[in-house]
């Protein structure tokens, strides 16, 4: 337990930001799994999750290099592939 007010308060806040990461990655890996598991992925359900990554990226959810070099590049490999 926090022997503090400020240490107690930090404690509430991190524990209410790691439930917002959490619901934030879940839903990042659930649009991930709807476009890989998709026999045609149309181009908006792909822009949807680039966007997706862009903002968890933004805010730290994920490491933006996670972001940029592989889960994008592979989104857009399979982008241009389909075209």
């Amino acid at each position: 337990m926090a022997n503090t007010k400020s240490a107690a308060k930090r404690s509430r806040q991190s524990l209410a930001r790691a439930n917002q990461n959490r619901s934030v990655r879940t839903r990042l890996r659930t649009l991930q799994k709807r476009v890989r598991g998709a026999a045609k992925p149309d181009a908006e359900q792909i822009r949807g999750l680039i966007s997706a990554l862009d903002k968890a990226a933004k805010r730290g959810i994920i490491h933006r290099n996670a972001a940029a070099d592989r889960r994008k590049a592979r989104l857009n490999a399979l982008l241009a592939g389909k075209k």
